[in-house]
């Protein structure tokens, strides 16, 4: 090749000056008289044949008739003589040739010129700015350079390179054209701006010179050709890697085109390469694939074509299909690769380098690509790609666990195994790859179950602090639980519990410690002596793994999993009872050895964790745990299982029958309409009739056998006969009281018989067969649609009787049940309207919080419904007691909220009643007990509040009254509490304040001053600071209100 060994022309290039050349660049590209300046861009007015011919005869006669040009002229002759392709051109003949042959001398004699080294600088003056390097060239000179090279390029390359790398036997051309412009590429300046803009002409040329058939190189010597193949090689390692694989792409053709989806934009097909150039640009795609960094090189070049790093970026992270063509390109292993491990050990790390791309515009296009690689690996090879691909990724978790290599125990304490960055990058590539990738092929769940334990480790352990990882780590748990079968997500629940070895843990040895940048730090664990201090830590972890655990469960309730795994736990209960009554019964050796403590270490503590297990569940898990029917069914099933073990071994109590009521009761539910049931859920009930009638059996309590027989029958004829026992049951697991139809055969007060009735009552077992007696008439009872259900279903004087029981919870009920009575008009309770009254305020003395409550709203639900005759009765009784007996204060107070609550429900009809309720109010602020005096301003301010404008002209009594109290009073509370009123009655008021209290504000005002003057105590003082704000702005409000701008249409006339 003609530029393999140029020739030296150091001095004659000395003495031609950069501008010279530059300026017979211009001459030799000069437009014509007329055409506007187009810069770079487009063909333009001086390409045309004649204007090329007359540039090239004026740059000629300039260089042999100037005598500034002389040097130049030289220079050009020397480096012709180099490249005697150039020479050969007849402008009158060929005038595009000729121009190219012209223009590329010149470049070369500014190559020359460039490559000179720089002459002594002169000393420069302090301050001053450096000269420019010896190969630099001005704005303007570098737009006529990169001109000439873009003319060089279309005139001595594109003529000779049509669509398919060329057809025409032209060889000798091009070689020169190729030879000049692979010189120039080799100079900074010049390789520059001809690379970035000119590299797929120049690569197509050196291509179709060093590889193409001998047809179309013809006068091409074989050497040559080698020259030309070097070249190219050359440059593709000089260029910028994506920018190369960008042009072999396009030099490669494209295939045949796929049809185009409904709605996607058409983008023009590339044409068809000829064969020898498709297997040629294949082979230097794939070398440039197993070069250093060279799979991203190669993502790079692929998907920096669709916008990334700009503005496009966004929708090219959408094209999942050139996505996926990318990975399937750095999955397949090309044919100049001896082996497949050797290409997988080499492009392995590169690919899990992508996943640690900063650039966030990026991040996106190359996570899926390298996701999307990783999978198809998988598939294709699913051992290379463990070794090379997720083992690698996961050593870092692998490390730290339990069934580590490194011996830990070597190591001294305070060791970091894992640093915090390493840990992070970690868990962000298992996220990228198992969650984000969401491919739940057996390899990656086996994988990810490796150092599953190790996870939920970190993830318990940021739930400590504040950690980024946090999120990480419970959705790689989540889907992992998700996505593995149950066979095997049920075991893996057990072992992060401690329940089984089938998880990797994290390895006792090691110990998280918070990381300075909000991760976290694997290092070994320093010993500690204390037995006591190592027993606490040994317990808090375990307790905050079942938390964590719980936690988890918390968001699998929809698939069901949690369901599953806390009736496993619940088994897991049963097997603990069985192993309690097997080990009780087993008789011991009297001398033991001094191993069989060791030996029987292990069953007492999965006892311990399995009762830890389900007390933490059973605190955490809602009430939706359960999905469906089946698993109803089991977890009755392992209820019923445990209350036959302990049956057996003679254990029960009040905490057992209770338990084994409700699970029957949630049967009982279930067959009572709760739910809608098909033929297949009965068949799933039908597991439950061998262990209901083994409890039928072998319960000592009547109502528990008669339950769980009927239960059975009710269960094999599929519902078509159930006992009046299922019913009741069912009526008590949903909340509801037994119709009359139901209590007829069975007690006044009792109700049907349920089971939790009859184990938590003392009488119960006395008298079980007048309980159980009523069965058969209950049989024969009316059909369901038939029955009262509601709450009022028990007799009024039922009612009346059970609001006096010593019970707390029966004498609560009763008030809640008279209240609702109260609540729908019930003729028969408003005609007891001074019974009910008098129950009421009989049950305000109550000191039970459920009961003097339910008081207090049945009091006030009266007054509302009967304001005239009850009201006037509240009144008296709170400011003097009825018959001279002195109510207590608490009483009193309990009083103040019934008559408040009558106020909030009449409105504004409260107003017939102010004088009454303001007058009782003002008694009870001077009562001798400070706490009725408070409560008494307390009710005063909100009535107050609430008449407004109907306040009239009491407001003089009320401003008198917390004015003495506020400065008098010797109690703290009391006068906190006047001036609390105040300022609430300012704020409720709000912008009807001034208007309201406009006789009483500047008393007011000179009490809030006082106060805030002279006060001692700061709650009060602060109160009035408060109120002071609320009266200013109240006072600015209507000082100077606020302008509106409104816009007025007028119509003239």
């Amino acid at each position: 090749m003609a530029a393999g060994a140029p020739p030296q022309h150091g001095d004659m290039a000395a003495g031609v000056e950069v501008e010279r050349v530059v300026e017979a660049l211009e001459l030799l590209l000069r437009q014509p008289a007329g055409a506007g300046e187009r810069g770079d861009g487009g063909d333009d007015d001086s390409w045309a044949p004649e204007t090329l011919r007359g540039n090239v005869a004026a740059l000629e006669e300039r260089l042999r008739r100037e005598p500034g040009w002389a040097a130049l002229r030289g220079l050009r002759a020397a480096v012709l003589a180099g490249a005697p392709g150039l020479g050969a051109a007849e402008p009158a003949a060929e005038p595009r040739w000729a121009a190219a042959a012209a223009a590329l001398a010149l470049l070369l004699c500014l190559r020359e010129r460039l490559a000179q080294p720089p002459a002594a600088a002169a000393a420069r003056r302090p301050g001053a700015a450096p000269p420019p390097a010896a190969d630099t060239l001005s704005a303007a000179q570098a737009r006529a350079v990169r001109r000439a090279l873009r003319a060089a390029v279309a005139l001595g390359l594109g003529p000779w390179l049509p669509p398919g790398a060329g057809t025409r036997r032209h060889g000798p051309r091009l070689l020169a054209a190729a030879a000049a412009l692979a010189r120039l590429a080799t100079h900074p300046a010049l390789g520059a701006p001809l690379l970035a803009r000119h590299l797929g002409p120049l690569l197509a040329a050196l291509c179709l010179l060093g590889h193409g058939p001998p047809e179309h190189t013809q006068g091409v010597s074989e050497e040559e050709r080698a020259q030309c193949r070097e070249a190219l090689r050359h440059v593709l390692d000089r260029v910028y890697q994506p920018l190369a694989v960008q042009e072999l792409l396009i030099l490669q053709g494209g295939s045949k085109q796929r049809s185009a989806s409904p709605g996607e934009d058409t983008k023009p097909a590339l044409a068809q390469a000829p064969a020898w150039l498709r297997r040629l640009c294949g082979q230097l795609l794939s070398e440039r694939l197993l070069r250093p960094n060279g799979v991203q090189a190669v993502v790079r070049g692929i998907m920096e074509g669709t916008g990334a790093g700009g503005t496009g970026a966004e929708a090219a992270a959408v094209d999942w299909r050139k996505c996926d063509a990318v990975a399937k390109i750095l999955a397949a292993c090309p044919q100049q690769c001896l082996s497949l491990e050797d290409y997988y050990k080499l492009v392995c790390p590169q690919i899990l380098d992508l996943l640690h791309i900063q650039d966030k515009v990026t991040a996106r296009q190359f996570q899926r690509v390298a996701t999307t690689t990783l999978l198809t690996m998988a598939k294709g090879h699913p051992q290379l790609a463990e070794k090379y691909l997720l083992q690698p990724m996961l050593a870092p978790l692998l490390r730290c666990s339990d069934a580590a290599e490194i011996a830990v125990e070597d190591l001294s304490a305070g060791t970091v195994l894992v640093e915090e960055a390493e840990l992070s990058s970690c868990v962000e590539d298992v996220f990228k790859v198992y969650v984000v990738g969401n491919d739940s092929s057996s390899l990656l769940l086996g994988s990810l179950q490796s150092v599953l334990g190790v996870v939920f480790s970190l993830y318990s352990f940021t739930k400590q602090n504040v950690s980024y990882l946090r999120s990480p780590c419970r959705e790689i748990l989540l889907w992992f639980l998700e996505k593995a079968e149950r066979a095997v997500s049920l075991p893996v629940l057990e072992g992060l519990a401690g329940l089984e070895s089938s998880v990797r843990l994290l390895h006792p040895r090691c110990q998280l410690r918070v990381g300075s940048q909000g991760g976290a730090v694997v290092a070994v664990e320093e010993t500690i002596s204390d037995e006591d201090e190592a027993l606490y830590q040994k317990v808090s972890s375990e307790q905050r793994h079942m938390e964590s655990l719980a936690e988890l469960l918390s968001h699998c309730q929809k698939s069901g999993l949690a369901g599953d795994f806390f009736i496993r736990c619940l088994k897991a209960l049963t097997h603990v009872a069985a192993e309690d009554e097997a080990a009780s019964r087993a008789a011991r050796p009297s001398a033991e050895s001094l191993l069989e403590p060791e030996q029987h270490h292990a069953g007492p503590r999965r006892q311990l964790l399995v009762l830890q297990l389900v007390a933490v569940l059973c605190e955490s898990v809602s009430d939706t745990v359960f999905t469906d029917v089946a698993q109803v069914v089991d977890f009755v099933a392992a209820t019923l299982q445990r209350a036959c073990v302990g049956l057996a071994r003679g254990a029960g109590g009040a905490v057992e029958a209770q338990t084994l009521s409700m699970a029957m009761g949630l049967v009982a539910a279930v067959l009572g309409g709760a739910v809608q049931l098909s033929s297949s859920d009965f068949a799933v009930l039908q597991r439950l009739v061998p262990v209901l009638e083994e409890v039928s059996c072998a319960h000592p309590e009547p109502l528990i056998q008669e339950l769980a027989a009927d239960l059975r029958i009710a269960i094999c004829t599929r519902g078509a006969f159930a006992a009046g026992t299922v019913g009741a049951a069912a009526e008590h697991v949903l909340g509801r009281r037994p119709g009359p139809s139901r209590t007829s055969g069975a007690g006044a007060a009792g109700g049907a018989p349920h089971p939790s009735t009859a184990s938590g009552s003392p009488s119960a077992s006395s008298a079980p067969e007048e309980r159980s007696a009523p069965r058969e008439p209950r049989a024969a009872d009316p059909a369901p649609a038939q029955r009262s259900d509601g709450p009022a279903a028990a007799p009024l004087p039922e009612l009346l009787l059970a609001a006096y029981d010593p019970q707390v919870p029966a004498r609560a009920a009763a008030l809640r049940t008279l209240c609702s009575l109260i609540k729908q008009r019930d003729p028969e309770a408003l005609r007891m309207q001074e019974k009910l009254l008098q129950v009421f305020l009989e049950n305000l003395q109550h000191e039970d919080s459920f009961v003097y409550l339910s008081a207090i709203q049945g009091a006030a639900l009266l007054s509302n419904e009967y304001p005239e005759q009850i009201l006037p009765a509240l009144l008296a009784r709170y400011g003097s007691p009825a018959q001279g007996a002195a109510e207590p204060a608490a009483t009193r107070m309990k009083l103040g909220e019934v008559l408040m609550r009558v106020t909030r429900a009449l409105g504004d009809m409260v107003f017939k009643h102010r004088d009454a309720l303001i007058h009782a109010f003002l008694r009870g602020s001077r009562d001798p007990d400070s706490t009725l005096r408070a409560s008494s301003l307390s009710n005063l301010g909100e009535l107050c509040q609430r008449l407004g404008f109907q306040l009239g002209a009491v407001v003089h009594e009320v401003t008198s009254c917390l004015t003495a109290i506020a400065k008098t009073d010797p109690e703290a509370e009391v006068r906190r509490a006047a001036v609390h009123v105040v300022a609430v009655l300012l704020r409720g008021l709000s912008e009807k304040a001034t208007e309201v209290l406009r006789d009483a504000l500047r008393d007011l005002y000179r009490l809030l001053k006082h106060v805030a003057a002279a006060e001692t105590d700061g709650a009060a003082v602060l109160h009035a600071q408060l109120a002071l704000q609320e009266l200013g702005e109240a006072v600015r409000r209507e000082l100077c209100p606020p302008q509106t701008l409104q816009k007025r249409i007028v119509v003239l006339p």
